[in-house]
């Protein structure tokens, strides 16, 4: 039996699963916007004052540039991948100059009534450029050089986006280290990353004595659990057993001073793992060497975390994340919002009180409840039966790209699916972990969900690349072997 179905039609090949859930997410998030600004006062439903009308508007534009971007030639995103990128750094620059601040973040154009973010077009750039370079012929994932020249194609934008004091926005861009992965990266070089992370926030909950201490034993820990040439990682156990054993003898005699007793701690650890790095590079253990190279890192790092706080975060993202820690307690600030949005989810129950009966959502208890905190709305009038359903909608999308990105006969094709699938996924649990308290607010949108032309318009070109390069492979294989 043959298959007459036409291979030039602008559908065929098109995921209709991905697109389906596109349509019910953004359906989704314009009932959640109609219940968070919807005004029993106001004159006309259908007023375009109104914010759920506005993105009526935009839903409708992100649907004309869907079209568009399936009616264009694949070949175009593989050729214009770095002059977008380029067009995309300018911009950013621009909006850096020359932009309208808002919320402490100078990282818009405005145009009258109309605000443009460059930002959200960006990350759309970012990951056509990094997938145009990983798939170069002579791109390798094991090789530094490489390594080295996507770190600065994703650090460039992040710079100038932190620099924007649009930090949440930025932190996006760290999302690709899940694509580095995907593509081979070694699972070694992301253990530094993470770590930095770790230490970051350890040096708010941990006294620097008792930091470095645990910095000592948990890398005694780590090379007593390594295997292979045991007599020679003693040698190096024994270096940081004797800084700690040293450490507690000192204490007694300087035990009114613990400044002094941190800073001799200090220096005899550096001189222990200095020790036991020279000790691995004669005999070879790489392992060893990379204890000592971490440790030492570690101490490298510390001191900076004080400056990065002090001088990079804005006083309100400060704020924010001692909030979070629980190192200060602010229930009428930086506190107020998450407060808020617990008592709207939690008060949602298992069904949710009904479309517009919100009162958490109705009466303004809850900031920015049609864009950062739309999820609220979904969880007080829709309760947990909807918060599910909605996380349900979105995981399916996200897993719909990564299948998308593993039938891909093309590694630029794979690759920037899975850039899309990383995009949506972090900005998903940021902006869910932020209004139920399980991370730090961020001020980034949920995606297709969130009022804001800027926001929608950019996922949607996004997420339609992925889909128009999925559908041009579907063509090809139906061609090629009729299936």
């Amino acid at each position: 039996m043959t298959d007459n179905r036409p291979t030039n039609s602008l559908f065929d090949g098109v995921d209709r699963r991905a697109v389906l859930l596109y349509v019910l997410i953004v359906a989704a998030g314009w009932l959640s916007i109609t219940a968070a600004s919807y005004d029993e006062t106001a004159a006309s439903f259908f007023s375009f004052s109104h914010f759920y009308m506005k993105q009526l508007v935009w839903i409708g534009a992100a649907w004309v540039v869907a079209l568009f971007v399936l009616l264009l030639d694949v070949r175009f995103y593989h050729m214009f991948a770095y002059p977008a990128y380029i067009a995309g750094i300018v911009l950013l620059v621009a909006a850096l100059l020359f932009g309208r601040e808002v919320n402490g973040a100078k990282a818009w154009f405005e145009f009258g009534s109309f605000r443009v973010q460059p930002v959200e077009f960006v990350k759309i750039a970012t990951a056509l450029a990094v997938a145009r370079r990983m798939s170069d012929y002579a791109f390798s994932i094991t090789r530094f050089g490489d390594l080295v020249r996507i770190a600065v194609l994703i650090c460039i934008p992040l710079g100038i986006i932190v620099l924007q004091n649009d930090t949440g926005s930025g932190i996006v861009l760290g999302s690709f280290l899940f694509v580095l992965y995907r593509e081979g990266l070694n699972k070694w070089l992301c253990i530094p990353i993470l770590l930095v992370v770790a230490l970051f926030i350890a040096s708010f909950l941990l006294a620097p004595m008792t930091l470095l201490v645990v910095l000592i034993f948990a890398c005694i820990l780590f090379e007593a659990a390594g295997t292979g040439q045991w007599r020679s990682r003693t040698v190096f156990l024994a270096a940081l057993f004797l800084a700690a054993i040293l450490c507690s003898l000192l204490s007694a005699a300087v035990l009114d001073h613990p400044l002094r007793l941190y800073h001799t701690l200090l220096v005899l650890s550096i001189g222990a793992a200095l020790f036991g790095a020279f000790h691995a590079l004669r005999h070879r253990l790489a392992g060893t060497l990379l204890t000592a190279a971490v440790f030492l890192g570690s101490l490298i790092f510390l001191p900076t975390t004080d400056y990065l706080f002090e001088k990079v975060l804005q006083p309100h993202q400060q704020q924010r994340i001692l909030s979070f820690l629980g190192i200060v307690n602010d229930p009428t600030g930086a506190d107020f919002n998450v407060n808020q949005a617990k008592i709207a989810i939690g008060s949602g129950g298992l069904a949710g009180k009904g479309f517009l009966q919100g009162t958490q959502i109705k009466y303004g208890f809850v900031p920015e409840r049609h864009t950062d905190f739309i999820f609220c709305t979904v969880g007080e009038e829709w309760g947990f039966a909807g918060t599910l359903t909605v996380l349900t909608l979105l995981c399916l999308l996200i897993l719909r790209l990564m299948r998308m990105g593993e039938r891909q006969e093309e590694p630029f094709g794979r690759i920037y699916c899975y850039c899309v699938a990383a995009i949506l996924l972090f900005h998903v649990l940021v902006n869910v972990g932020m209004t139920i308290g399980l991370v730090p607010v961020m001020g980034i949108p949920l995606p297709f969900m969130s009022y804001g032309g800027s926001s929608l318009i950019a996922f949607t070109i996004l997420l339609f690349i992925a889909i128009r390069l999925d559908a041009s492979t579907r063509q090809f294989s139906f061609n090629k072997y009729g299936n």
